[in-house]
């Protein structure tokens, strides 16, 4: 058995098919559920303002993940330039909204990627890739062929779409999506996307049946799977009963849950009458007995320091 997927795919020459499909996905751009319709490969920019060579705007060994992604040696992180959605709270606004990166070419992402195997990452975790998604997969296909062998993680907002996902069957082994709103009021007000729910729900059931519920090997370390990722916004802005309600409802209780207490006020939150304000203590408490009380049977309750 060939381990990762992507290798038997490499092998059978379905890997460069796959690219080649997603490369002409960028000639009208429908990488992501805004369905732009600019023509990246001329150097038209969308809503993502990316155009056909990937921005980076770091790659290291990040200890800072869910345990199962992190382990011993670190998650091999690398973070892309700007973003589909334009989260007024985003903490890394940055990189993801004012554009900080660098553009490199594809033969160079991959290298960053055999950089962190050598260095001993346990994953190869592509933060913010939904954009990015043919040239990751490029990356991937040139990575594959000079040895690359670890696990696949999308890191991703959940803003996704549904065909790029499928495309991306065998080649990612691990999901970490955010399902950030039950409401998508919520989702257009706080990030300004619309269809974010139906969108959301549509790629992580997807994801969800391509790889399953979450597996590690015999340290701990995730081989395979969907975590989904929610961070408690003030207010109940990010509706996160009903997000835990409707991932019980269409996932099961066995679905790893990391809920995220992180929450502070940056870039235009610091203006909004109610973003500006820190997560009431007694507030997610009540979101973790929910978890507890629907039955999730896994998870990770991450606290604000």
């Amino acid at each position: 058995m060939n381990y990762p997927s992507y290798i038997a795919l490499y092998k059978s020459g379905e890997l460069k098919r796959r690219v080649k499909m997603l490369y002409q996905m960028l000639k009208s751009c429908d990488l992501c559920p805004r369905e732009c319709g600019v023509n990246r490969v001329a150097g038209e920019l969308g809503g993502c303002k990316s155009g056909v060579r990937p921005a980076v705007s770091s790659h290291n060994a990040h200890m800072g993940e869910e345990p199962p992604i992190t382990g011993k040696n670190g998650s091999g992180t690398i973070f892309f330039t700007n973003c589909t959605m334009k989260c007024v709270f985003c903490q890394n606004y940055p990189i993801s909204q004012l554009g900080n990166g660098e553009e490199v070419t594809v033969t160079r992402l991959a290298g960053m990627m055999l950089s962190l195997q050598k260095r001993g990452c346990h994953n190869i975790n592509f933060v913010t890739p939904s954009h990015y998604a043919a040239q990751i997969v490029h990356a991937i296909l040139i990575a594959v062929a000079k040895g690359l062998n670890l696990p696949i993680v999308y890191n991703t907002s959940g803003f996704d779409s549904l065909k790029v996902i499928k495309l991306l069957e065998g080649v990612v082994e691990i999901y970490l999506p955010d399902m950030k709103y039950d409401d998508d009021k919520n989702a257009l007000k706080c990030s300004r996307v619309s269809g974010y729910k139906e969108a959301n729900m549509l790629a992580v059931a997807e994801m969800i049946r391509q790889v399953g519920n979450l597996k590690t090997d015999e340290r701990g370390i995730a081989v395979s799977g969907v975590i989904i990722r929610h961070l408690v916004l003030p207010d109940g802005l990010s509706g996160s009963k009903g997000v835990l309600k409707q991932i019980a409802e269409n996932f099961g209780t066995g679905t790893y849950i990391s809920l995220m207490n992180q929450y502070f006020p940056a870039y235009k939150a610091v203006d909004d009458t109610v973003l500006k304000h820190k997560i009431d203590h007694d507030y997610y408490h009540d979101i973790v007995e929910q978890m507890e009380n629907l039955g999730f049977e896994s998870g990770w309750i991450q606290e604000q320091a």
